[in-house]
């Protein structure tokens, strides 16, 4: 990888409309080599972390670089890939031809142009239809090619607008094995993305932002946390549970529920022996660890609502 220090790298940045604060003191760092997820409610800010990322916009306040260089600076954009969330290509151009086209938009030297080509056909896996026009591409393929557009040249940074937005479960699929292979050739990823399961499946790191604000940001087994268990159980006191508390840990109560964090999951069969005994019933038992649609819904419950509107 070329350069060292940050991928990205933001200290109090801010962006205001007018009177509207698109951001408000965004601090986060994005590690070469990684793939981050920037994730948030719609509103949160995300699209426009995005546009000062590629320059498209400038900051009102605070700082950020890309790549060790300050945000927007040109000769930086060119070691930098982008898929935007909406994007077309004239349906009458052959696959390759979308390519070198992108290759020429990007200034490549000509000279680099079939290598570079033939290289991003066969990391999105569409060598086989390099001569074929786009018009005839599924949606899935048409993703395909616009990650190959990202990807050409072998940037240092991509930066990916909700890349699994609209495809199916085969085409998500297809995509995180395009992201994985890009961090294995060195590419540091960065992820703008609402659909959390797919993050949590291919993020080394994530950041969730609301209010304009980074709220949580670390790799997911420390968002995350450590593992835990719920039971729905009836039928005893406060006595034992106090008992369980002594022999398992921290209770939490809500109604019929029991929570306890942390908690060794290859207790769960202990746990229910002792509830069991202690004249309760188990109805219904949720061990492991919390997925981060729950980590995310419980830390912007934290936030309060939101009362002013953000682009």
């Amino acid at each position: 990888m070329a350069g060292s220090g940050p991928a990205v790298e933001t200290a109090d940045l801010a962006k205001r409309y007018g009177r509207v604060r698109a951001l408000d003191g965004l601090t986060m760092t994005v590690e070469r080599g990684e793939v981050f997820g920037l994730l948030g409610p719609n509103g949160a800010g995300k699209t426009t972390v995005v546009k000062l990322l590629l320059g498209l916009a400038r900051a009102s306040g605070g700082r950020g670089s890309v790549l060790g260089a300050p945000l927007g600076d040109r000769p930086t954009r060119q070691r930098i890939g982008y898929l935007p969330e909406l994007f077309r290509y004239q349906p009458w151009m052959r696959a390759r031809e979308v390519l070198a086209l992108h290759c020429d938009l990007s200034r490549l030297p000509r000279s680099e142009w079939p290598a570079a080509v033939d290289a991003a056909l066969d990391l999105v896996g569409l060598v086989d239809r390099a001569e074929d026009i786009v018009g005839t591409f599924s949606k899935g393929m048409q993703q395909r090619l616009g990650l190959g557009v990202a990807l050409l040249g072998a940037p240092d940074l991509v930066i990916l607008d909700e890349p699994t937005s609209a495809l199916d479960p085969v085409g998500r699929n297809d995509v995180r094995a395009i992201i994985r292979e890009a961090r294995e050739r060195g590419t540091t990823v960065f992820l703008n993305s609402h659909l959390l399961t797919e993050v949590e499946r291919v993020c080394d790191r994530v950041a969730i932002v609301d209010h304009g604000h980074v709220i949580e940001e670390g790799r997911l087994d420390d968002v995350l946390g450590d593992p835990g268990v719920r039971v729905q159980a009836t039928g005893f006191d406060e006595t034992a549970l106090a008992a369980l508390e002594r022999q398992f840990g921290a209770l939490r109560r809500d109604g019929d529920w029991l929570a306890i964090q942390p908690f060794d999951p290859s207790q769960v069969p202990d746990l229910v022996a002792a509830i069991v005994a202690a004249g309760g019933r188990v109805h219904e038992v949720d061990a492991g660890r919390r997925s981060l649609e729950e980590r995310f819904l419980a830390l912007l419950s934290k936030g309060g609502d939101r009362t002013e509107p953000v682009p």
